[in-house]
């Protein structure tokens, strides 16, 4: 089976499985929001609980499971039925068996989690229930590794995405993923079907000012995948998913990267924070519309296209209005990014229509990435979308 990208409509906020083509078909689940109003049958969201579990395999004993969940950052858009739909705790614990499939709590063998990104969160709001229950799981984790020597199963992996202040990480070298660093392990695994480079969170830092703007701004995990499309092709495409990182950080990663702008290309890139203005801009588009400027460093680190380059906005249908987000203003700019790679802009909440949206799959092939089947004629014709490996001429991004 062909590596696949899916993305599921979950309104505001994300919900994205990566599964692998290699033969385990390993997964990778990035955030979770399965609202309240998608439980219950008689409710107008999507059953995007249904859609994830008809995704997954079985373990030995009957148990949904995901190879790892990755949780970019603790808003509630990110991690809102967790704690219902998922088993937290030890494996031993998992209160389940006996009931039906569809009411099993998903198993997650490994978490990978960054603890920076929890400690800049708590400084602006208040977590939520779930967001807490992942942070004791990510903590009861930790604690076994560091009891257990590293020799861990799974339901007690984790891997830490980035350093932590105070040299509290220093001691777990072997699961820490530091930015600008890439890997490719997976549940205890190396993986051929992917490697990932760590954008962010940006480190930790003594600057009690950057600390602030990195908090305000949504600081979140950034990472920029390479998946192969079968043992041949290791550079099926190149996909990049930053939650919901805002202007200020990626006019840092712009700074940091401008003479090294392939760890920024994309073939796939989820818009950040729902196809908001505010991941482009300092302005506020609700205020100031079409005089608010764009920050050019934030654009130029968003625009690192290939040939043929799609955005998926994973939001609730776009307005033309002053809303934000998901924010019009922000939507004609992905759209013409995409447009000059000859490429396509998606909007989860729009697919294939507004009134009956479904999961939207894209396929890595050896051929390149293909989009979902058009379904309706008002669904923008992307019949090829080409991932021919030259970026895009400086100039046009």
């Amino acid at each position: 089976m062909p590596t696949t990208i899916t993305f599921f409509p979950v309104d505001n906020g994300d919900m994205t499985l990566i599964k692998f083509g290699d033969a385990a078909s390993t997964t990778l689940l990035i955030d979770v929001n399965i609202r309240q109003d998608a439980d219950d049958p008689d409710g107008d969201a999507r059953d995007v609980a249904k859609d994830l579990r008809d995704r997954l395999k079985k373990d030995e004993n009957g148990r949904p499971y995901v190879d790892a969940f990755l949780l970019s950052h603790p808003d509630q858009d990110h991690c809102r039925g967790l704690a219902r739909h998922f088993h937290l705790g030890p494996l031993a614990e998992y209160p389940d068996d006996k009931r039906d499939y569809k009411d099993k709590k998903i198993v997650i063998r490994e978490i990978w989690s960054s603890p920076i990104v929890f400690r800049r969160a708590s400084k602006t709001h208040t977590l939520c229930d779930d967001a807490k229950a992942f942070n004791t799981e990510a903590r009861r984790r930790v604690q076994a590794n560091r009891d257990k020597g590293f020799a861990v199963r799974d339901g007690d992996r984790i891997q830490i995405m980035g350093e932590d202040i105070d040299g509290k990480t220093d001691d777990l070298a072997p699961i820490l993923r530091k930015v600008d660093e890439a890997f490719n392990e997976i549940n205890g695994t190396a993986s051929s079907f992917f490697t990932a480079r760590l954008l962010a969170p940006i480190d930790a830092t003594d600057d009690e000012e950057l600390e602030e703007s990195l908090a305000k701004n949504q600081s979140s995990v950034i990472l920029n995948f390479t998946l192969a499309a079968d043992a041949q092709t290791p550079d099926g495409a190149k996909f990049l998913t930053g939650g919901d990182a805002e202007v200020f950080i990626w006019n840092r990663l712009w700074q940091r990267h401008e003479h090294e702008s392939a760890v920024l290309e994309y073939d796939i890139m989820q818009s950040p924070h729902h196809c908001s203005w505010h991941s482009l801009s300092y302005d506020s588009w609700s205020e100031l519309g079409e005089e608010a400027e764009i920050d050019h460093g934030a654009r130029s680190a968003l625009s690192q296209t290939r040939d043929g380059a799609v955005v998926v906005a994973s939001c609730k249908p776009i307005a033309d209005d002053d809303s934000d987000p998901p924010c019009i203003r922000a939507k004609r700019e992905y759209q013409s990014i995409v447009d000059v790679a000859k490429g396509a802009f998606y909007c989860t909440g729009e697919y294939p229509k507004a009134d009956a949206v479904e999961p939207l799959v894209f396929t890595v092939t050896a051929q390149g990435v293909q989009p979902p089947s058009k379904k309706e004629a008002g669904v923008k014709a992307a019949a090829v979308v080409s991932s021919a490996r030259t970026p895009m001429p400086h100039g046009t991004r």
